[in-house]
């Protein structure tokens, strides 16, 4: 057994390797004192809204407590996923058949409008659509697979096809699941580009970034509103909060607490390894998909945008852990699946919060007269992409359609204040003891 301290490669860090390319730059930034939309939070629904609001003619400034883009926005898996989160599970027994149709179908139209804006906007991030394999954890997971698979096919409209496990190696190098489904509607690419990209996009269109800046309140001012910062504060015409898995800080404040009682940040983590040869990642990526498996403490991996690297992501703590504490948890996760990597050493380990919302449907809204976007489920890049235009038509009142995922009832749990520490251990300790009886009776 190789030792934690050998998984680590000399020079190992804790930032994410998407950063050696596109680590989130520094803003000289300074704050306006007056603007016609306010957007708090600089990810991609931040910086999407942003431009679109800019196309539109609308004076924007986009505030970030961090850096621009420097959240999940350049830490997450760069997986580009057609609404398949969404348009699974229980959704037509929730909202009934018409109803949850119309909700996939919003949340499928995310896939195209990422698509559209790569490509208009002229972002360079290493985009591919290459299609994922979702491999079954056990017997039953594929058969509900294969029972929703026509359904993903419609809304999203591109082909969905079923591997048995014998057909299995066609997609995975592995003989770790029970076969899966293949989904045309997904993508991969390198989201720190993206992050960079979208947000030179907004810049150019004459969107003002404000870096460093921490959002501490929001009230209403005559008929718009003040935010108040920890730099000052200034006066907006309408708001847009965006901050998705960041909705708290540290000690707890929220630049809008109901939408942060509403949000359960959940740590994801990931590890790069050291460089493969490329014949290694065809023989475990044939065709180089993205894959997601089915288990409820999931595993998520991909070969890198250069195909010399496996990056594999997941739940390897549901309570707050450094990353090289994480590392050897997720390369045990890495080596179930791959044997053949068990001396594989990691050079990167790092975090990032990803948000789930109480009834796993993403959101946009109004709450006292303030807009909002959230609810991503692990599965961000074109989805908060898409949620931050289609809040931009709102605060614009440019929308010609309804959208299914506007307005929706925004669950939460009595009591809950955005601080989820105290359940996610003991959820994440129910779904892993559910996964492992779930594979032993497979």
């Amino acid at each position: 057994m190789t030792s934690a301290h050998a998984l680590l490669a000399p020079g190992f860090k804790t930032t994410p390797w998407w950063w050696e390319a596109a680590e989130p730059p520094k803003r000289d930034s300074v704050l306006p004192t007056d603007v016609g939309v306010a957007v708090v939070g600089g990810g991609y629904a931040g910086m999407s809204a942003a431009l679109t609001l800019r196309r539109l003619g609308h004076d924007v400034a986009v505030i970030d407590a961090e850096r621009i883009g420097w959240g999940a926005s350049s830490r997450n898996g760069g997986m580009v996923s057609g609404g398949l989160k969404v348009a699974s599970g229980a959704l037509q027994k929730l909202h009934g058949a018409d109803r949850a149709k119309a909700i996939a179908q919003a949340a499928a139209a995310s896939f195209p409008f990422i698509e559209e804006t790569i490509a208009r906007e002229g972002i360079d991030c290493d985009y591919v659509r290459c299609g994922r394999f979702v491999p079954a954890w056990t017997r039953k997971h594929y058969d509900a697979l294969a029972a929703r698979a026509d359904f993903i096919a419609e809304v999203t409209g591109l082909p969905t096809a079923m591997l048995p496990k014998e057909r299995q190696h066609e997609a995975l190098g592995s003989d770790h699941y029970h076969g899966g489904m293949l989904a045309e509607a997904s993508g991969s690419l390198h989201p720190g580009k993206y992050a960079r990209g979208l947000a030179a996009a907004a810049d150019r269109a004459g969107a003002r970034l404000v870096d460093g800046v921490r959002v501490n309140a929001i009230k209403r001012d005559g008929t718009g509103f003040r935010v108040a910062t920890d730099r000052g504060s200034l006066r907006a015409g309408a708001v847009l909060v965006a901050t998705n898995g960041y909705s708290r800080d540290d000690k707890g404040r929220s630049a809008m607490p109901w939408l942060a009682r509403r949000m359960i940040p959940v740590g994801s983590y990931i590890i790069a390894t050291e460089e493969l040869p490329h014949y290694a990642i065809d023989k475990f990526f044939p065709g180089r998909r993205m894959i997601s498996d089915t288990k409820r403490v999931l595993n998520y991996f991909r070969p890198s945008p250069y195909g010399n690297r496996i990056l594999w992501g997941g739940r390897a703590s549901f309570g707050p852990t450094d990353p090289a504490t994480a590392a050897p948890v997720l390369h045990r996760f890495m080596t179930a699946v791959f044997p053949e990597l068990k001396d594989v050493q990691i050079t990167h380990a790092w975090t990032g919060n990803v948000a789930f919302t109480f009834d796993f449907l993403p959101h946009i809204g109004v709450q006292d007269g303030m807009h909002y976007a959230a609810g991503c489920q692990g599965s961000g890049v074109a989805m908060a992409t898409w949620l931050g235009h289609r809040a931009a038509l709102k605060i614009a009142g440019a929308e010609n359609e309804a959208f299914a995922l506007d307005g929706l009832r925004f669950p939460t749990l009595p009591l809950y204040n955005g601080n989820p520490n105290w359940f996610l251990p003991l959820i994440g300790g129910w779904y892993r003891l559910r996964d492992h009886i779930d594979r032993v009776a497979a």
